[in-house]
């Protein structure tokens, strides 16, 4: 309990700016070290913003109370009545008043609409998860069997009900996704590439977390190892950042950064990202500049164009951890070594481009 007090008044005196230089620098240094530490210091910076938004409201609306039983309603009324003229001269004399008590009245039903839960039933309307919905796609016969003569196919050629996107977590055939795309499947499938299809089988899911992870079962499959890692501390508003997902039948890439720590409505499991996406870049990769894995795209929010978000990585981690070694048939071991550090935007791609699937719900 005392260390949780000590670590509370550091954070406090440094959202206060009371830190030294020495200590700002201890300071930094640890929250990029320490993903815990540095969990702990953007909730309560949350926390503590919060708190100043509800006092900065609870005191502008004691203000605007004030100035509200200033008017005399019943002497305006009697006032403008017999000589409509009365009515611009009076608008015009308090026509401020008048504005400040309608943000006092819009204040108050906000206020209470948020405090009774109004908004919690319909909040995820303003968030869209990016599953496609295949079925109501238009396509040619041509795009439905594309290549299929000279590509192996080892599953279906329809496109299946929903799609997204996955990729490898390791060389021997395990793949995250989110758990949206899958959620419901009665098969599920996975498509390279080259055009291969295989198909996949669940071996853990976290709602939660919206983070599944499957398991191609043909046993013959294998990748080279991935160019890839996956990074353990958070990421910086304004780290450039960038994903591939299958939005389409094919690869889109798509760059931006990282514009919030938190993702929609203040979650603190995801970052919003400035990225634009769509149904079908649901559980693409998110990679900074050095090739590390730093989220897993979910969803966007509907009526802001750009704003997508992503489960960060140290989650994807934890959802791994929590999978029994004993249970699976292959050791689920992530890579360790980048091989994507160092090398233009377009090589990155092409090393990256036999790791992401489509991902296909049936």
């Amino acid at each position: 309990m005392k260390k949780d007090i000590e670590i509370t008044n550091l954070i406090d005196a440094y959202l206060r700016g009371e830190l030294s230089s020495a200590e700002l620098a201890d300071f930094q240094q640890q929250r990029s070290t320490d993903p815990a530490f540095d969990l702990n210091v953007v909730e309560h910076e949350n926390l503590v913003g919060h708190l100043t938004e509800y006092g900065d409201r609870v005191r502008l609306t004691s203000e605007m109370n004030a100035i509200h039983e200033e008017i005399d309603v019943e002497a305006l009324k009697r006032e403008v009545k017999p000589e409509p003229p009365v009515i611009y001269r009076l608008w015009n004399k308090y026509r401020v008043s008048a504005a400040i008590a309608a943000t006092v009245a819009m204040i108050a039903v906000f206020g209470t609409l948020f405090s009774t839960g109004y908004f919690a039933q319909g909040i995820s309307s303003n968030f869209t998860q990016m599953r496609r919905d295949i079925n109501n796609i238009k396509r040619s016969q041509n795009a439905l069997i594309k290549n299929i003569s000279d590509k192996p196919s080892r599953g279906p050629v329809n496109p299946g009900q929903f799609g997204g996107t996955g990729f490898a977590l390791s060389a021997n055939g395990y793949i995250v996704t989110n758990y949206h795309v899958i959620k419901g499947a009665d098969s599920v499938y996975v498509q390279n590439n080259a055009g291969e299809v295989f198909k996949v089988k669940q071996i853990y899911t976290d709602p939660t977390y919206d983070i599944a992870v499957l398991q191609i079962e043909d046993p013959a499959f294998s990748l080279a190892s991935l160019p890839y890692t996956f990074k353990k501390s958070a990421s910086d508003i304004g780290q450039s950042v960038y994903t591939i997902g299958f939005p389409r039948d094919d690869q889109v890439y798509g760059e931006g950064y990282v514009s919030s720590r938190n993702g929609f409505a203040g979650d603190t499991v995801a970052y919003q990202v400035s990225i634009p996406v769509n149904p079908g870049n649901s559980g693409g990769p998110l990679l900074d500049t050095k090739g590390n894995i730093v989220g897993i795209i979910n969803g966007k929010q509907t009526f802001a164009d750009g704003a997508a978000f992503a489960i960060k990585s140290n989650y994807i981690l934890e959802s791994i951890q929590a999978i029994s070694q004993d249970s699976l048939e292959k050791k689920l071991v992530l890579n360790k070594r980048n091989t994507l550090t160092g090398l233009s935007r377009q090589d990155q791609i092409k090393k990256l481009e036999p790791y992401i699937f489509m991902v296909k719900v049936y």
